[in-house]
């Protein structure tokens, strides 16, 4: 019976100690869920804060170019020629260099791609996928400098002996390159968009007498049209944004032409050429860098906005 008083006596202590602890529990897990979310607020915010940064630093320089050259003057001139007595600022031969090596590289990648994805998702074996993605991968991380050396000193040779007019540094050769460097990352995001429409549309189709060929074209590629049409203007994105393969292989003239054997440069190109030291802090040409690079800014972020649309626009759930 002393013993129970005991035990009654003490039951109170025991309760208030527990509710105690469970408080300090809970107030020590509440602390650390503020904690935590707020290191991974910040954590988030490091690329927003770069953006704007990215994007002060462009526009305060751009701001200071514009001053000095005309708007019109700028986006409209044909001629390029920062270093001359009489300076002329017409970005048209940088982006008619850019679109032209674009494109040439995208005639390259997007059909080599997207048939390469076809097969991998369709008609190769687990065996052949094993082998296949390994090379895909090494062929996606082999550095740009590479295949800019290997555009100068082996395609464009290649390439003079089908035409006999094509200039030692042209946009054809380096195009061809780029598009060789994008086949992967075509390949590999349509794979991916193909893989995820169900196999029962294919199965369906199959029950329905419908060929393999038919099921690809009729059900799997349109069913994923977003993911691929997406994978392609992701392609232009990184073909306008290439540096180091246009910069060895293309040259540095500033031609304004339609023709690809000849030398032209690409904006990402003329940014390497002005960062190298031969324009000095302040002058218009060291200006022109920002202008050029603010211009390279909007076509790349154009073509992200429009992966984005696509891929919202066209997308299938099932």
């Amino acid at each position: 019976m002393a013993v129970n008083n005991t035990l009654d006596s003490n039951q109170p202590v025991n309760t208030r100690a527990l509710i105690n602890k469970k408080k300090r529990s809970k107030s020590y897990s509440v602390m650390m869920e503020k904690l935590v979310s707020f290191i991974l607020f910040l954590i988030a915010a490091v690329s927003v804060v770069t953006t704007i940064g990215i994007l002060y630093t462009l526009l305060s320089e751009t701001i200071a170019f514009f001053k000095e050259v005309a708007f019109i003057d700028f986006f409209t001139g044909t001629t390029l020629k920062p270093l001359s007595k009489n300076p002329e600022f017409g970005v048209l031969p940088l982006i008619n260099g850019t679109i032209f090596s674009s494109l040439i590289a995208m005639l390259v990648a997007g059909p080599i791609g997207m048939m390469t994805a076809i097969y991998l998702s369709e008609y190769a074996t687990e065996r052949v996928k094993r082998l296949f993605k390994p090379l895909l991968e090494i062929l996606a991380g082999i550095p740009t400098i590479v295949y800019g050396f290997f555009a100068f000193t082996f395609v464009t040779p290649l390439l003079k002996h089908v035409i006999p007019s094509l200039e030692t540094t042209n946009i054809l050769s380096p195009g061809l390159v780029m598009g060789v460097m994008i086949i992967p990352m075509i390949a590999s995001l349509s794979e991916d968009a193909m893989n995820s429409v169900p196999n029962s549309l294919r199965e369906g189709a199959l029950a329905l007498g419908a060929t393999k060929l038919e099921v690809t074209f009729r059900i799997v590629i349109p069913a994923a049209l977003s993911g691929i049409i997406a994978s392609f203007v992701l392609g232009v994105s990184r073909a306008i944004g290439e540096t180091m393969i246009v910069t060895i292989a293309s040259g540095s003239t500033k031609n304004f032409t339609f023709d690809i054997t000849q030398s032209m440069q690409t904006m990402t190109a003329y940014i390497v050429e002005v960062s190298g030291g031969e324009a000095p802090a302040g002058s218009t040409i060291y200006y022109s860098l920002y202008a050029v690079a603010m211009t390279l800014f909007a076509f790349t972020l154009l073509m992200n906005l429009l992966a984005r649309y696509i891929s919202r626009r066209f997308r299938e759930e099932y």
